[in-house]
């Protein structure tokens, strides 16, 4: 089933572990793009100075991270690239999830077409090798811009679901099966004083 507004209405760094093996579903012309969640970041606004709304700072960049549990909040970083992060804890709490990484699971073809504009077969190893590893990657697979910035997650057009039997598809066996969680530092933050070593990044172990 689709995640519910209880999911994400909790501690932000529960629910950083918690996305870890739930897949990120965005609808494009009318096929569910689905991807498995394998890295993801936490972010509160209350004491962490990493995060864009730090100490309740409010622009109109931030504004998005004040609103509902399961907001989509995407920001645009170095002109080139688009973060997706769900909003988590309580209205007026500035806090969220950093969508990091993942590993695709449906529609191939148009996660490559999005990505590199051009089709699967096409791709080089390396192109394999990167193609869900970043947060602009992630991004740029699902088509993802400032346009669906401050949308819900409890739609139908993006949102987050356990299973892929939830949007009419068959989960892969390996996706079944147990799996430990990586914690460390976040990723790209060395402005952010003692919050640079907050353990809040949180991956699919190897």
């Amino acid at each position: 089933m689709k995640l519910t507004q209880d999911f994400y209405n909790r501690d932000t760094r529960t629910v950083a572990r918690e996305l870890l093996g739930k897949y990120l579903v965005r609808v494009q012309d009318g096929l569910p793009l689905a991807v498995r969640l394998c890295e993801t970041e936490a972010y509160i606004g209350r004491l962490d100075k990493a995060c864009h709304a730090y100490n309740y700072r409010r622009t109109a960049r931030t504004e998005t991270l004040f609103a509902p549990p399961g907001t989509a909040y995407i920001y645009f970083i170095y002109g080139m690239y688009h973060c997706l992060n769900c909003v988590t804890e309580a209205q007026g709490e500035p806090c969220a999830v950093l969508l990091r990484g993942g590993q695709p699971r449906s529609h191939r073809e148009a996660l490559a077409w999005n990505r590199y504009g051009k089709s699967q077969k096409e791709l080089s190893s390396y192109q394999r090798k990167n193609f869900l590893n970043g947060p602009g990657k992630l991004c740029k697979a699902l088509n993802l811009t400032r346009e669906e910035n401050g949308i819900s997650l409890l739609g139908d057009t993006l949102f987050l679901c356990d299973r892929l039997e939830d949007i009419g598809l068959t989960t892969p066996p390996e996706d079944l099966l147990p799996f430990s969680v990586s914690t460390g530092p976040r990723v790209g933050i060395g402005y952010a004083q003692e919050a640079v070593h907050f353990p809040w990044r949180y991956l699919i172990a190897p």
